[in-house]
């Protein structure tokens, strides 16, 4: 527990199980119910966001399973070593906006990607579009559902994985964007090390 926001590391497990706790600890929600951050990677998985469209799958041959969600934003693909971060927050209690959650994921992933000397910068500059760029490529993506003042869902931040399917798709919708991860930069990246920054950031900026 970290000022009263409960962490849980939840190792890999499919993303169907992940948001089926998710839903669940959000519908059984009580004004006493601490907020959670969940840590988690997902066995591969393409999920489509509500603005998803048909296009947005460009090879359909493949053993992928596809699920569509409630969050926003359209198409990605999650897989281990790619660092997602679920929040749980109840903004309401915390006074914190839609848009101001938004900044501190965002800021959240710049600075953790800071720490390894990788200067990116908010999907807003590039494409309009939340989540976090090197150049013009992407490395972190960022989808929230918000339910009764209540967060679900969070950010995917590509640290060691395999990156073949992302060719697949369009990723959240953007033709021939290109994906790239951490280990780009720093081969020997550790999952562990990532975990520890971005709870630390993310923290430090919720309640600052």
């Amino acid at each position: 527990m970290y000022n009263k926001i409960i962490i849980r590391y939840l190792g890999i497990e499919p993303w169907n199980i992940t948001y089926n706790k998710m839903y669940n600890f959000n519908i059984n929600r009580t004004n006493n119910t601490l907020d959670e951050i969940w840590l988690v990677e997902h066995t591969p998985v393409f999920t489509k966001g509500k603005t998803s469209v048909p296009d947005d799958m460009k090879f359909n041959n493949h053993n992928i399973p596809i699920f569509l969600t409630d969050r926003g934003g359209k198409i990605t693909y999650h897989a281990p070593g790619q660092q997602i971060m679920y929040i749980l927050l109840n903004l309401k209690k915390k006074n914190i906006n839609i848009k101001k959650i938004i900044f501190i994921l965002e800021k959240t992933i710049i600075n953790t990607l800071l720490y390894f000397n990788i200067y990116a910068q908010q999907g807003s500059i590039i494409y309009n579009n939340p989540g976090i760029y090197y150049n013009t490529k992407k490395i972190a993506s960022i989808g929230l559902k918000i339910s009764k003042g209540c967060t679900l869902h969070g950010l995917a931040l590509n640290v060691k994985m395999n990156m073949r399917p992302f060719s697949y798709i369009n990723p959240c919708g953007l033709k021939n964007l290109k994906m790239i991860q951490i280990k780009n930069f720093i081969p020997n990246i550790k999952m562990f090390t990532v975990k520890k920054i971005l709870i630390h950031e993310f923290i430090s900026l919720l309640y600052s």
